[in-house]
């Protein structure tokens, strides 16, 4: 499936773009940090007219988020240590979108490497934007039914857990605070509904 035709496959989607009018005028920009995570300083003036000097990550990069749920009713999520916080967390099936790669195969990828899945059926949940403030990245996530689970494929770097569980003991973990990563919470509250509307939760 082409990425445009994709992108309308949720209402919002198409409104994760940036607005025709800025009120704000770029000055200059230099870049911090080259190559996966670029990183850019701009000097911007706002619609007060005040000089600013702004840090951020550019509009580009995306993300796919992936709730996995087997024909059996369990939730696949992973248990992923993260050097950042010295910490393992519970986290959905993420990743990256390669450069020239759509958003559907990048799930679906995303979903056989790290957890050995499969789906067969994907529903889309609102993109969102996870730090605005800092960031342009875009994160999509999706909810994958029907998994079935085979032989993960992870990289080196990582340090990952496949854990089944009932979906009411992941919702529980969700409403009591345990799964702590921002994205993978909004993934799975998005998908709640859809799972009750088909008598999965």
């Amino acid at each position: 499936m082409a990425d445009e035709r994709t992108e309308e496959a949720h209402p919002n989607w198409a409104r994760l773009v940036p607005d025709e009018a800025q009120p704000w005028d770029t000055l200059a920009s230099r870049v911090l940090v080259d190559g996966f995570r670029v990183v850019l300083e701009d000097r911007a003036r706002t619609a007060a007219g005040v000089e600013v000097v702004y840090q951020y990550r550019p509009r580009g990069p995306r993300a796919v988020f992936v709730l996995p749920v087997t024909a059996r009713g369990e939730a696949v999520l992973i248990r992923q240590y993260r050097y950042p916080l010295r910490a393992t967390i519970w986290e959905v099936v993420a990743g990256g979108v390669e450069r020239g790669e759509d958003l559907p195969a990048a799930a679906a990828r995303e979903l056989a490497e790290e957890v050995g899945g499969a789906a067969a059926e994907w529903v889309p949940l609102p993109g969102f934007y996870p730090q605005p403030s800092i960031s342009g990245v875009v994160f999509y996530p999706l909810l994958a039914l029907g998994v079935t689970l085979g032989e993960t494929a992870h990289e080196e770097t990582e340090v990952i857990e496949r854990v089944a569980l009932p979906l009411a003991e992941a919702y529980r973990m969700l409403d009591a605070g345990e799964i702590q990563d921002g994205p993978s919470s909004l993934t799975l509250w998005h998908a709640r509904r859809h799972l009750l509307e088909r008598g999965l939760l």
